[in-house]
């Protein structure tokens, strides 16, 4: 059995909880999680209506010193940058290995060597999930090798970017055909569309680079659900993926695969076979 840590309690963790709760044998040995104090009550409420038999035990706290004292096994960050500022570090410092979800957080350089010193301090490992997008174990290989041109297009639906720099761009509740509402670096994308440059951000992890991933977002009418595309070119592959993804129910920024992907993170921790 497994004893995880979740920072975080919006859409992607009750996702999440859902699926465990239909994939896992057994229920997690220990839950931990990590929420603003204004929250508690009501993550109280969901977690004794919803999720009561997901974990022998449970308990919510907003501070990472009870997670840290709880010795998960495994912590999930999906709480947003302001999230992993606050507490990644302190995680793997303490020795635990942690997923962040909100990898467009490392965008800011200052931020990523923090949390890679606070990993090695620890002889922890931060883990970055595929997450909404595919072939990232392909990608990841390449770099090893380097000369990669890499191209990344994200596609979602005008509601997608209500809220964001967009709607300051263009009128999003009145668009009739595909716009673009940000051209640049991975790195530009992720400070300015936190919350709908994670993908992004995950291949220019695994390839470019930062700087070196051209990233662009689109607002398209037309489109019924997340749409994430890149291509890369390397002497040794050319390849192009696309991935038509669900919109989480209630969360038009992030897709459904997320949650997905960190469900196999955890399966892979428990599993007799990790694919």
């Amino acid at each position: 059995m497994i004893r995880l840590g979740i920072i975080g309690f919006g859409n992607i963790s009750t996702t999440l909880l859902k699926l465990l709760k239909d994939v896992l044998e057994n229920p997690l040995e220990h839950l931990t999680i990590v929420c603003r104090p204004e929250y508690n009550s009501q993550v109280n409420q969901i977690m004794r209506e919803d999720f009561n038999d997901v974990a022998l035990e449970y308990c919510i706290d907003s501070n990472a010193e009870t997670l840290i004292n709880n010795k998960p096994n495994l912590v999930v960050e999906c709480a947003g940058h302001d999230a992993v500022i606050e507490h990644v570090a302190q995680v793997l410092s303490a020795g635990f290995d942690t997923i962040v979800v909100s990898i467009g957080a490392l965008a800011d350089a200052a931020l990523a060597d923090s949390l890679y010193d606070a990993a090695r301090k620890g002889k922890a490992r931060l883990i970055i999930p595929a997450g909404a997008i595919g072939g990232i174990d392909l990608l990841a290989s390449l770099k090893k090798y380097g000369k990669l041109d890499v191209s990344y297009r994200g596609i979602k639906p005008p509601a997608a970017w209500s809220g964001t720099l967009a709607s300051k761009l263009v009128d999003l509740d009145h668009l009739t055909k595909e716009t673009v509402i940000f051209s640049g670096s991975a790195r530009e994308a992720a400070s300015a569309y936190p919350k709908n440059a994670n993908v992004a951000a995950t291949i220019a992890l695994a390839g470019a680079g930062f700087d070196a991933t051209k990233t662009e977002l689109v607002a398209d009418p037309k489109a019924t659900g997340n749409i994430h595309e890149y291509s890369v070119d390397c002497p040794l592959a050319h390849y192009t993926l696309r991935v038509e993804s669900q919109a989480s129910p209630g969360n038009a920024k992030t897709s459904m695969t997320t949650a997905y992907s960190i469900m196999r993170e955890i399966t892979n921790r428990i599993g007799h076979i990790v694919i």
